[in-house]
């Protein structure tokens, strides 16, 4: 089925809709659960590659969501990205329940904002922006306040795609989201021949649950060092990596400064990121399932990259935790910039 493109509000459907910038770069979303399902930008060879994972037909989207190995393809996570312990936090001497698996509560819960149709606020041809917005109602998945959120997308001519994410409560409440795009700049195959750099001199231990001990540790001597460009071939070595590496606190303040890169001297393509989060999630899947991926492309033995910038996981559980408390009434802002270029 052909896919649909509107510049008109719709919820009810999976909806795509697309920018184009002056070098033929082309950004296609869909409004369920606010989604980015492809990104082509030219190579070296001049020849336009997909650098992110997406599906080919965007009415999959709801059925792929829901499939035992979800991967929250391209999607806006929240209300809160990452995991929660014990399932529940307190909040104003209150104890708030979540849905939890085994005592782990994760992106949000059961039918979190990535399976959640959109409203598409706005398509602006001049800025070349999309603006979706969402309601979350008071107590959905155990969240307390109403709280709107907006997730804009903007692409420029000179090839940055910049992602924020805006949200407002009328109570107090945690919030913490984020971009669940998979990068391969290769536009199929492996990452394993990319070359990664994270300003990050630590990550958050975790225990066998993957949920934070609370405890910052050093990259140094360990698989976790990418202060220095490294080659992801390295994950055939380790295995694969869901871990949350904490910024360079020099740089955190301001989206200004690169933060990570991404190289695939294959493509010549180099994605660098800046972003005003704390810290981002690198998750590394050992496989895909077996999609209809778009264009049919083949993905191989570690096929793709995840760049989640926000706050820390379980933050509402470890005081010592850069705060992830919304007051009623003020601003949650979350913006990253993904910079491609031809090196």
């Amino acid at each position: 089925m052909a896919q649909k493109i509107v510049d008109k509000d719709e919820y009810t459907d999976c909806v795509s809709v697309v920018l184009t910038n002056d070098q033929g770069t082309k950004l296609t979303l869909t409004n369920f659960g606010a989604s980015i399902t492809s990104l082509e930008i030219l190579n070296k060879k001049r020849e336009f590659v997909n650098v992110i994972v997406g599906l080919d037909a965007v009415e999959d989207y709801p059925e792929v969501a829901y499939h035992p190995s979800a991967k929250f393809l391209g999607a806006s996570i929240g209300r809160y990205a990452g995991r929660i312990s014990n399932g529940s936090f307190h909040l104003n001497n209150q104890k708030y329940p979540l849905y939890q698996n085994a005592g782990v509560h994760l992106h949000g819960g059961l039918e979190g904002f990535d399976k959640k149709f959109w409203k598409i606020d706005a398509i602006n041809r001049d800025t070349n922006t999309v603006i979706f917005s969402y309601h979350s109602k008071h107590m959905e998945e155990g969240y307390p306040g109403n709280l709107e959120v907006k997730a804009i997308y903007q692409l420029s001519d000179e090839n940055n795609l910049t992602v924020t994410y805006k949200a407002i409560s009328d109570q107090d409440t945690f919030v913490n989201l984020t971009s669940h795009g998979y990068f391969n700049l290769n536009g199929s195959g492996s990452i394993l021949d990319h070359m990664l750099f994270l300003d990050c001199p630590e990550y958050l231990e975790v225990d066998l649950k993957q949920l934070p001990t609370g405890k910052l540790r050093s990259v140094n001597g360990t698989k976790f060092d990418f202060l220095k460009l490294k080659n992801l071939q390295s994950l055939t070595n380790f295995g694969l990596i869901d871990d949350t590496f904490i910024y360079n606190v020099k740089n955190v303040a301001s989206t200004d400064n690169i933060k990570a890169r991404l190289v695939a001297p294959a493509s010549g393509l180099q994605m660098e990121i800046s972003t005003n989060q704390p810290a981002v999630v690198i998750y590394t899947p050992e496989n895909l399932p077996n999609w209809n991926f778009k264009n049919q492309v083949i993905y191989d033995h570690f096929p793709t990259i995840c760049f989640e910038n926000q706050n820390y996981p379980d933050a509402p559980n470890h005081l010592h935790f850069p705060s992830a408390l919304l007051k009623a009434g003020e601003e949650y802002e979350n913006r990253s910039v993904f910079q491609f270029s031809v090196i």
